[in-house]
C-alpha cells in the first residue's frame, strides 16, 4: 500500500474527504518525525511504539572488493509492534 492508497482507505473508513485524510496523515508523519528527532518515544497503545536507537560505528566489508571499510555511527528509527497489531497480523 502506498501513501495515496492509505489516504484513500483512511478517507473511506473515517468518512473524511481525501484532502482531510491527507492533512491528517501528513500531520501524523510530521509530528512523529519531529518527536523522534528530539529523541522522544511515541507509543500508540494496541498498535506499537516508535523510538530512536543509536547504532555505534563499526567496521564492514565492501562485498565487491572485500576491502574493509568504516561504517559511521548513526541514529535509526525502531518500530516495535504492539500485541494487538501482532495478533491481527498472525491470524
Amino acid at each position: 500500500m502506498n501513501k495515496a492508497e492509505l489516504i484513500e482507505a483512511i478517507a473511506k473508513e473515517s468518512k473524511l474527504s481525501k484532502a482531510d485524510a491527507k492533512r491528517a496523515l501528513d500531520a501524523f508523519v510530521n509530528q512523529t518525525s519531529s518527536a523522534l528527532r528530539k529523541g522522544d518515544r511515541i507509543a500508540l497503545v494496541g498498535f506499537g511504539s516508535f523510538s530512536v536507537n543509536k547504532r555505534a560505528a563499526r567496521k564492514g566489508r565492501n562485498p565487491q572488493t572485500g576491502k574493509e571499510i568504516k561504517i559511521a555511527a548513526k541514529k535509526v528509527v525502531r518500530f516495535k509492534a504492539g500485541a494487538e497489531l501482532a495478533g491481527k497480523v498472525n491470524k
